[in-house]
């Protein structure tokens, strides 16, 4: 996690950032730190990287990379506004003992905001920020099948804004964010599908976190609660308004470090 200490809404690169709108630096400060809190609470180790003036959503490190074991499959932010964040990131993941590679230029890819494993396929989304090739050549390095989702909505630009796998045999999504292959696609590879209704996607419901048999989300998703609890999962919600200001919520703001409850690794 990165503390944001410099978040705030410098630029507009996705529908839900408005310059308007600007995010509120102390509200944004306690809600970070009670997410902080509550993961920790539920027995994590979190790991910190410094913020860095005039890179405001490094915050969002979920984007920084996909981890595969020791490698740290840097990102390439399709915006120039973001692009600064991957030297950052880099040297953390350095610093940190991680194998840091680079993607083949000429591709787009945003980390695990667009590349999430579900048992051990890799499914990534495309279009709006990363490209279907990065994730190919991502599943050959690795050495995994791959399913590329189309997404259609620019509202749920990455992937883990509209799909959240809880286990390796179930998710939950959001179904217009996907074309109707996708769609297709999702009901065919995964075994348990929870759909989210339009209010709570646009609370970022499917931008959660997962702790084992914990389910870490925003405030304001009441449908999927009770849904996770009868899969027999303990949701905890906690408010994280200011950041959807800039298009993130729980998910966005963690990079797990040592592999998604919901991944089998080859």
């Amino acid at each position: 996690m990165c503390p944001p200490d410099f978040y705030g809404i410098e630029y507009e690169i996705n529908p839900w950032m408005s310059r308007s709108r600007a995010s509120d630096d102390q509200r944004a400060r306690d809600q970070w730190q009670a997410l902080f809190e509550l993961l920790r609470g539920l027995g994590t180790e979190i790991r910190l990287m410094p913020a860095v003036q005039g890179l405001p959503d490094l915050v969002f490190t979920a984007n920084a990379a996909l981890i595969w074991r020791n490698v740290a499959y840097l990102a390439r932010f399709r915006h120039p506004a973001r692009q600064g964040e991957t030297c950052r990131d880099e040297t953390w993941f350095r610093e940190n003992r991680f194998d840091a590679r680079e993607l083949p230029l000429g591709w787009d890819f945003e980390g695990a905001g667009d590349a999430l494993f579900c048992g051990q396929t890799l499914f990534g989304g495309y279009l709006i920020r990363s490209d279907a090739g990065a994730l190919q050549w991502l599943a050959a390095q690795i050495g995994c099948p791959a399913i590329p989702l189309a997404l259609v909505d620019d509202r749920y630009y990455h992937l883990d804004t509209c799909f959240c796998p809880l286990t390796p045999k179930s998710a939950i999504y959001f179904p217009p964010a996907f074309d109707d292959y996708g769609q297709t696609a999702l009901r065919e590879h995964v075994s348990t599908l929870i759909p989210v209704s339009p209010e709570e996607a646009a609370r970022f419901a499917c931008n959660a976190v997962v702790v084992g048999t914990h389910v870490v989300l925003n405030t304001g998703c009441p449908r999927l609660e009770k849904d996770l609890a009868r899969l027999g999962l303990t949701p905890h919600s906690t408010e994280l308004d200011e950041f959807i200001k800039a298009g993130g919520s729980a998910k966005c703001l963690t990079l797990r470090l040592d592999g998604e409850d919901a991944a089998r690794w080859p």
